[in-house]
């Protein structure tokens, strides 16, 4: 048959307990705490996945362009945080390997570790050695009269140019092999 008609409504049932106090400000904290984890979790895994992606090497070190756009320092802290240093082409043969790696990447240039933010003029790798019997600039470089370029980028020719330490630009980081 058809739905019968609604009944009256019922007694009201009993106040409840007292619901519990929240230290809610603990949690905020640890749940902050948990959100930088997963972000630097996150980074270290794009990281891993960057260098699977790519990355050249020679008996003793491995080299990988970091494809994320950051200035000579934040460059320098990137390649450091990960075990390595900003790669510092010291002949011929890495150089050429660098320069390669940084054109079949489809790049113009990209930040390598040396620099002359000591003492003008005077360039240093950045280990801190001093630039010894090898180096590569393109003609008429190192070139910076009004003393602002003091880092250096390498170009896809594998020639090096000075620049302005601010720009934000791809870099290439090493890695020193372990020994067995």
């Amino acid at each position: 048959g058809d739905k019968g008609a609604k009944g009256l409504p019922g007694v009201s049932g009993k106040k409840g307990k007292a619901g519990t106090v929240c230290d809610c400000g603990r949690y905020r904290r640890f749940v902050g705490q948990l959100n930088i984890n997963v972000a630097r979790l996150n980074t270290s895994i794009n990281f891993v996945k960057n260098v699977i992606a790519g990355i050249r090497e020679t008996d003793e070190k491995f080299y990988y362009i970091v494809k994320e756009e950051k200035n000579y320092r934040e460059a320098l802290i990137h390649c450091r945080d990960r075990g390595g240093s900003l790669a510092m082409p010291k002949d011929e043969a890495t150089n050429a390997l660098i320069a390669d790696y940084i054109s079949n990447s489809g790049l113009f240039r990209a930040f390598i570790g040396l620099n002359d933010m000591e003492r003008e003029g005077q360039f240093v790798y950045a280990d801190n050695s001093p630039l010894q019997n090898y180096s590569n600039w393109k003609q008429g470089e190192p070139h910076d009269p009004a003393g602002q370029e003091d880092c250096v980028e390498m170009l896809s020719t594998g020639e090096w140019n000075d620049s302005e330490c601010q720009v934000t630009i791809y870099f290439v980081c090493e890695f020193l092999k372990r020994r067995k």
